[in-house]
């Protein structure tokens, strides 16, 4: 039997791996401490933070003098500015992208609807916003390591989005490939809900947790499925897809939160229906908008609270579905109504055991409508994260950075809308990704 023989290339890239996976997660450190945290003798760790240096990603810092006798210990940090990533949320009525940093702290971010949704106009609207949003951070192109753009379809593992509604094939305009050849990046095409969810488990609502289900629950409602701390992709991109809510009693259809607002808010101010605030909310034209249902029943609408207990149990009932097909720890309903659904969590709690014996715990988003473009964000963090010694920073990251002295490094930053470094959700690998220029 044949032995395979470790090259010392291939160790040096190894240990450069470990080292730069622990710096990303810290803040300064020393040598010694690189020590304790890898295993590695202090030879091996000092060069391979010497080539780190030399490659752009990390820094050394200024040492601190003290009362000690003797040669200052190095130290050095992880550089979150050696480049940077672009997550974009293109839905069907506006688009989103954003702009962060390697440690997925937002450096910009611009939103802009959709004046025309034919596909040309759609592409030059995304385009545009790309460029605002690099131009508001102060971001070169070259700076940028990768992108990751969500959308409102399933798209399979080879990037393609799923045909057979017209919804989705309206998103279907290679709007990976574009922003791609345009600014010569790697980028990948993945679904909003499971960006959804890899955000929610990254710094939202489901930090730390390993099995659970996030619905994007506002026009529509789609699910992103994590188990065992890996995304759920299905073979044609439509795993936690809930399209078959039609069979299920009390359901009928996919509609989301904002949707059922308005049209249940509708029938209530038909002629001849029963007195109710919600006729002063309409709008000029007479559409009642979610956010005034849920503002007329905290004032004590009669009509409004019987809208939010119908939603209360139509999300019951989806839950309950959700919960006995995948038996999720949490069910985290997100999106632009997550805030004010949050009214609506008592009641769906105490309607679940009715609908399944394994109920989840039920929480709202923390990420508000940025929830999606998050995402997109991890998961071109993960793309560079996995392949970041393959990757070669701009010039222009390199000389936009300067090197901290430990007096001002405050340790590592948080990421995006969130306070707690948190774990990813293991989606990066079943995404796919085009060879980097």
């Amino acid at each position: 039997m044949g032995r395979t023989r470790t090259s010392p290339q291939l160790l040096r890239r190894t240990n450069m791996t470990v080292v730069l996976e622990v710096m990303r997660s810290a803040g300064v450190v020393t040598v010694s401490d690189l020590i304790e945290a890898t295993g590695l003798v202090r030879t091996t760790v000092i060069a391979v933070c010497d080539d780190l240096v030399r490659a752009g990603w990390i820094q050394e810092v200024e040492a601190v003098s003290g009362a000690h006798a003797g040669r200052p210990a190095r130290r050095f940090r992880f550089d979150d500015r050696a480049g940077c990533v672009v997550g974009v949320d293109v839905g069907e009525a506006k688009t989103t992208a954003v702009v962060a940093d390697l440690r997925g702290r937002v450096l910009g971010q611009v939103t802009r609807e959709f004046a025309d949704p034919s596909p040309a106009p759609r592409l030059t609207t995304v385009d545009d916003v790309v460029d605002q949003v690099l131009a508001h951070a102060r971001v070169a192109p070259s700076a940028v390591l990768a992108a990751a753009v969500g959308v409102a379809a399933p798209v399979d593992r080879r990037g393609r989005v799923r045909r057979g509604r017209p919804s989705w094939e309206a998103l279907d305009i290679g709007l990976g490939s574009r922003i791609g050849e345009r600014h010569g990046w790697p980028v990948a095409l993945a679904n909003d809900a499971n960006l959804a969810a890899m955000a929610e488990r990254w710094c939202g609502a489901a930090t730390g947790v390993d099995d659970l289900v996030v619905m994007l629950a506002g026009e529509r409602i789609g699910a992103g499925v994590i188990e065992s701390g890996r995304l759920l992709h299905g073979r044609s991109g439509g795993a936690g897809e809930l399209g078959s809510m039609a069979l299920v009693e009390g359901v009928g259809t996919q509609d989301g939160v904002a949707a059922l607002c308005r049209s249940w808010a509708a029938d209530a101010v038909r002629p001849g229906a029963p007195a109710t605030m919600l006729r002063d909310l309409a709008d000029p034209s007479g559409v009642v908008a979610s956010e005034s249902v849920f503002r007329a029943a905290a004032a004590g609408d009669d009509v409004a609270r019987r809208i939010l207990d119908r939603l209360a149990d139509r999300l019951a009932r989806i839950t309950g579905l959700v919960g006995t097909m995948f038996d999720p720890e949490l069910v985290v309903i997100a999106g632009a109504v997550a805030e004010p659904a949050a009214v609506l969590l008592d009641r769906i709690a105490g309607l679940l055991p009715r609908y399944t014996v394994t109920p989840p715990r039920v929480a709202v988003s923390t990420l508000g409508e940025g929830v999606v473009s998050v995402g997109a964000v991890r998961l071109a963090l993960d793309h560079v994260e996995r392949h970041a010694l393959d990757l070669e920073l701009g010039d222009t990251a390199r000389s936009s950075r300067t090197t901290p002295s430990a007096a001002t490094d405050q340790g590592p930053a948080s990421p995006v809308a969130g306070d707690v470094v948190s774990r990813r959700a293991d989606g990066a690998d079943s995404t796919a990704w085009p060879a980097s220029p």
